[in-house]
């Protein structure tokens, strides 16, 4: 009984850890609002470019918006496919403003300096038994694996200087703080990667359905009694064109972006899980002999 009460007293301190999570949740309600801010604003920016410079009237024959665009001119041409050409602009510049975000904040979370070279600082800090200049490491390189190694750091030095736990508890202790540090960086390393996957969907999607309006138009020039309208059938058959180009544009930016990124991140979380990794193991042989005598 001595013993189980013994376990579970040390198992305590470990329990505060979960607070860590309001600062996630703040950061993640301004993450939605700089997203929503965003996308309005890319869908005013995108209505203002398609009204006033893609059908400005010097780009159609007569000064007209109404008449086909001039022969080359390619501002007048995007401008006849029609009204889905600024939801398209709208996810362009969408993709465009958080692959820029998304490439910052990923910049930061490397930290200062190579992320190869800190984790091999780190490594062999711990080797010499320097934990305070391990963590002096993780102050000079900051970013996100520098704090998640931080984090298990201190949980290092308060592991040894516990006495009322076997090395297999501390041990767990060390692993869970790593684990608890790490799932609080990741959300921030992930942020807005949904909507560009979003967008390699939808903007597939949405110029097809601009294709689908431009051919309905085409088919109804077609249709007519007599003699077929020729100058609509080509307008209708432009705009579909248009619209299926502008889409499947979009839809590639978005799905490289989608995977540079993603693989960015992969990269820094094998790194978290090597430093992790490496702080355990020291550790366990540090401790190991000392959590058996005890």
């Amino acid at each position: 009984m001595e013993q189980k009460n013994a376990v579970n007293s040390g198992a305590r301190p470990t329990a505060p850890a979960a607070p860590k999570a309001a600062p996630a949740a703040k950061s993640s309600g301004g993450a939605s609002l700089f997203a929503v801010l965003v996308i309005i604003i890319s869908f005013i920016v995108s209505v203002l470019i398609f009204k006033f410079i893609l059908g400005d009237p010097s780009h159609f024959q007569g000064g007209n918006p109404e008449n086909n665009p001039k022969a080359g001119d390619y501002l007048g041409i995007v401008h006849s496919g029609g009204p889905i050409v600024p939801i398209l602009m709208t996810m362009l510049l969408c993709v465009v403003t958080f692959s820029i975000e998304r490439a910052l904040t990923l910049a930061r979370a490397k930290g200062s300096s190579s992320i190869e070279s800190f984790v091999r600082g780190v490594r062999q800090k711990l080797n010499a038994n320097d934990v305070s200049g391990a963590i002096a490491l993780c102050d000079q390189q900051k970013g996100s694996v520098a704090n998640v190694v931080r984090a298990g750091l201190k949980k290092y030095q308060e592991m040894g200087r516990e006495h009322t736990m076997n090395t297999d508890q501390r041990v767990l202790a060390i692993q869970k703080e790593i684990e608890e540090s790490t799932a609080l960086e990741l959300p921030m390393l992930e942020k807005n990667l949904v909507i560009i996957s979003t967008i390699a969907s939808v903007a597939t999607l949405t110029g097809l359905l601009g294709t689908v309006f431009g051919m309905i138009k085409a088919f109804s020039a077609l249709a007519q009694a007599g003699n077929p309208d020729a100058t609509a059938l080509a307008t209708g058959i432009s705009e579909a064109l248009i619209n299926t180009a502008l889409g499947i544009g979009t839809s590639a930016l978005a799905i490289i972006g989608y995977n540079y990124f993603t693989s960015k991140i992969d990269e820094l979380t094998y790194s978290i899980d090597e430093a992790g990794f490496s702080i355990i193991q020291t550790f366990a042989a540090q401790h190991g002999n000392a959590g058996q005598e005890s």
